[in-house]
């Protein structure tokens, strides 16, 4: 039987097609025992029209590939042998796509300024995103914490990461803390959010954070945003992960941690509360907003007014999303070179928003108590008009009233008593806008 003669991929002898395997498995001299390396980089020989088939390529690879003569980076060299190229490609693209799904953090402080310049200048970006910090030491607030002789300060540089729950009202800094957490640690991290993601989303994680630990050794953080979302038998598929030290927990909640999540998961992580910014903190995040405005307007940026900026410090509540967004939307409805003044401020908020959580429900009630038990009747109606004003419930107003005409008044003024039910029954007769005045008398 006749058949065309191919050069041998590593002796060059000229052989059958059908006899190529056979050939390099007993009878090539490159591939016997004793037998010099071959060079992969090699004066280039005349090549047949057969050189191209599919079964001859297939065993070629392996050998290009195998026995490197030179460092790997020379692989690239115009002089290399072109079928390389593409076999190495095939082999990065597999490692790539079985690799989890953790993102590496180690980021050199160069990159850090690099990366925050484009951020800083990516208008695509909301202004509170572009001027989110990457650093501790751009970070504003929280010195007791990542001060100089703060406790989450040393942790973070002896890279020595616990679990954690951070618990703070909104536009404190939680998201902005974790991200630095995992910038600054050698850590694989992940960021989820219980509003968008549920256990099955959790899960997956988790079974990849442990099959990184098999294979390479390294620990993962999992950053999970409004933990509180979830309930606290979801909360419980954490626990035998922190036990085993598999995952390494942060969570953020704007709710008080006591209530909102379970004990177990408490006792596992320590809770660090963040502390609303001062009214100096917010004016240094508005004047950073606003001089970013000015960039963006071709302008030379000045700082801010310090009469704008302890006005927006006051309306802001402490929250440095808000005070962001009140600069952002001034300056956006500014007219052609117009200046920001008080009234561009006033006009953007037309409205100032009360902030009234369940924290704040139990903070002023407990006040309105102690206000009663002191008699003192002017902080008895401010802390009352506090909870309407946030839309408390005025029959829930009305009970606690009941209860302190007994516990704190109570045989001092026994006409308190009837006073008070007789106002739980016309607040449950009338409701607001109406029983206001009948609270407050």
């Amino acid at each position: 039987m006749s058949s065309s003669l191919f050069a041998c991929p590593v002796c060059d002898k000229k052989v059958p097609e059908w006899f190529m395997s056979d050939h390099l498995d007993h009878e090539c001299a490159g591939m016997q025992p004793g037998s010099s390396p071959v060079s992969l980089v090699h004066t280039p020989t005349k090549r047949t029209a057969g050189m191209s088939s599919p079964n001859v390529q297939r065993k070629r690879a392996p050998f290009l590939i195998t026995k490197p003569t030179k460092p790997q980076s020379s692989i690239s060299s115009k002089h290399e042998d072109m079928d390389v190229g593409p076999v190495l490609a095939q082999q990065q693209s597999s490692q790539s796509s079985s690799s989890p799904t953790f993102q590496q953090r180690s980021i050199s402080g160069s990159n850090t300024d690099l990366e925050a310049e484009r951020r800083r200048h990516n208008p695509r970006l909301p202004l509170a995103e572009r001027l989110r910090p990457l650093s501790l030491d751009q970070f504003v607030g929280q010195q007791k914490l990542v001060g100089p002789q703060g406790i989450l300060r040393a942790l973070i540089e002896s890279d020595q990461i616990p679990s954690m729950i951070f618990w703070s009202s909104p536009g404190i800094g939680k998201t902005t803390l974790a991200r630095i957490i995992a910038r600054k640690s050698s850590y694989a991290f992940k960021e989820l959010s219980a509003v968008t993601q549920n256990l099955p989303d959790v899960k997956k994680v988790i079974d990849e954070a442990g099959n990184l630990l098999r294979l390479t050794g390294k620990r993962s953080i999992l950053f999970l945003d409004e933990i509180h979302r979830f309930n606290k038998a979801q909360q419980d598929v954490f626990l035998p992960y922190l036990e085993r030290g598999q995952i390494i927990l942060i969570g953020a909640t704007t709710e008080n941690p006591s209530f909102r999540l379970n004990s177990a998961l408490l006792s596992r992580c320590r809770v660090f509360q963040l502390e609303p910014l001062s009214a100096d903190e917010i004016a240094t995040i508005a004047s950073h907003a606003y001089q970013l405005k000015q960039e963006d307007a071709g302008h030379i940026a000045t700082s801010l007014d310090p009469g704008i900026a302890a006005y927006i410090s006051s309306v802001s509540n402490g929250d440095a999303r808000a005070a962001i967004n009140i600069v952002d939307l001034a300056m956006n409805s500014l007219p052609k070179n117009g200046a920001l003044d008080l009234d561009c401020i006033r006009q953007a908020l037309q409205r100032t928003h009360v902030v009234y959580g369940a924290e704040e429900h139990f903070d002023l009630i407990s006040a309105l108590h102690k206000s009663v038990r002191g008699s003192d009747d002017n902080a008895a109606l401010y802390w009352l008009g506090r909870m309407l004003q946030g839309g408390d419930d005025p029959v829930y107003i009305a009970r606690r009233l009941v209860r302190m005409a007994s516990e704190d008044i109570g045989l001092a003024d026994s006409s308190a008593l009837p006073l008070a039910m007789s106002t739980l029954h016309a607040c449950q007769a009338i409701g607001m806008p109406e029983c206001d005045t009948i609270l407050a008398h």
